[in-house]
């Protein structure tokens, strides 16, 4: 594996981890009790705060920012300028830092340009959220969830294909079921 690539204009402060064959782009931060694994390509301007888990393979776009609280597991995507709470209910003047909603994006999942995710939500694996949707509650695995509030449209496939009602990837033919959790590969 490669070092990682740090461009001198992003700053990385002293105690992150970052792993084999990342890239972190002009202007991003990267704060010290973050880990992001290998294979990671962070865009222009992106924000890791502290304590925040970025699994390897990770591709996460301009103008993110992730904040306390906030895991992505292996493969994730999340688009341009997409959002991340912190609190449910922020004010300027109140100090909410011991309120931190936990936020997890599993395995694969996709997340659109400047969508939403609301604090506390779980995103399921290969899951897919639509540019702008405003994601309040849980999504399943591989759901695709659109609109304000984000709304369940169908399903999509591991390679990100949207599934008919015979749950059949048009691209590779992986045949899908619904669980409690939403699909699995059969």
């Amino acid at each position: 594996m490669s070092k990682p690539f740090v461009h001198e204009t992003a700053e990385v402060d002293k105690g992150a981890v970052i792993g084999s064959g990342s890239k972190i782009w002009h202007f991003c931060h990267v704060f010290s009790t973050s880990r992001i694994g290998w294979n990671c390509v962070l865009g222009q301007n992106v924000m890791v705060g502290p304590n925040v888990s970025i699994g390897d393979g990770c591709k996460i776009q301009n103008n993110v920012s992730i904040y306390d609280g906030v895991t992505l597991e292996e493969e994730v995507f999340c688009g341009p300028s997409c959002v991340f709470t912190n609190v449910l209910t922020p004010r300027a003047f109140v100090e909410r830092k011991d309120e931190f909603g936990e936020t997890i994006v599993r395995r694969g999942a996709t997340i659109g340009a400047n969508a939403t995710i609301v604090c506390g939500r779980t995103i399921g694996r290969f899951a897919m959220v639509g540019a702008g949707a405003v994601v309040t509650r849980n999504v399943l695995d591989h759901q695709l969830v659109v609109g304000t509030p984000a709304a369940p449209m169908g399903w999509v496939s591991k390679s990100g294909e949207r599934l008919g009602d015979d749950l059949i990837c048009p691209r590779t033919r992986e045949r899908y079921e619904e669980t409690d959790t939403g699909l699995t590969l059969v």
